[in-house]
């Protein structure tokens, strides 16, 4: 094991479809500094988990995701679900929140592997960073949650739980475009210095914003506003 060497020259890839990607993800591991930088990304995880900006009545931004993403890009998926697994676990002995049910682990491994697959070793635009957080939203916060609430309300208290569940789903299409501009925005302000620091290639920083992208940020916040007060109404 050995401290990194200025990745200044590494190479960044078109996408993690490829063995070199994977190797370069997995070599990760052998890299002390990247280890301790995961430890930090993991101890600001647990310590962040109830922390959140409200927004509205009901609606919060979770921080956390902030530092799920920084650390997912730089030390990428392969160490990610290790961090994902370790922050959940110490999370849930710290600061317990209710019964521990494991399968919820699955959440914060997909989580953490979904940016970094968007976000290391990449050219990282704001059209990528918005995708990977429309993932999060919708297979991770809808999708996946959705069976493992079902069967931790039938295992751990008894209940049942419906399959459409309209206050999680609206909030998810409510945050997206307010979470997607806020994490570009955080990137963009940590990413130069990590690159100085040597833990990123270098020129992955292309986070300007187009036409077409506030296009489809005001159309999808448009969409949100619209789903909120159709569901303030049904309330």
């Amino acid at each position: 094991m050995s401290l990194r060497n200025n990745t200044s020259g590494e190479k960044l890839f078109a996408s993690p479809f490829s063995r070199a990607y994977w190797r370069a993800a997995a070599g990760e591991f052998k890299d002390l500094r990247m280890l301790l930088f995961a430890s930090l990304v993991i101890a600001l995880r647990v310590a962040l988990k109830s922390v959140s900006i409200p927004v509205a009545a009901d609606l919060r931004i979770g921080v956390g995701f902030f530092v799920n993403a920084f650390g997912s890009m730089v030390y990428g998926p392969v160490v990610a679900i290790a961090a994902a697994a370790v922050s959940d676990t110490l999370g849930a002995l710290l600061f317990p929140s209710g019964a521990y049910f494991f399968p919820f682990i699955l959440t914060e491994i997909a989580g953490s592997l979904i940016f970094a697959l968007f976000l290391y070793r990449a050219r990282i635009t704001v059209g990528r960073v918005m995708l990977s957080r429309f993932c999060i939203d919708f297979f991770v916060n809808i999708v996946l949650t959705t069976p493992i609430m079902m069967a931790y309300y039938q295992i751990m208290l008894g209940k049942s739980y419906r399959i459409f569940h309209l206050p999680r789903i609206v909030k998810n299409l409510v945050m997206f475009p307010v979470e997607s501009v806020l994490l570009v925005l955080f990137l963009r302000l940590v990413i130069h210095p990590v690159e100085r620091s040597g833990m990123l290639p270098q020129g992955m920083d292309q986070m300007t914003f187009t036409k077409r992208n506030i296009t489809a940020l005001a159309a999808l916040t448009l969409l949100g506003v619209a789903v909120l007060i159709l569901y303030i109404r049904y309330h």
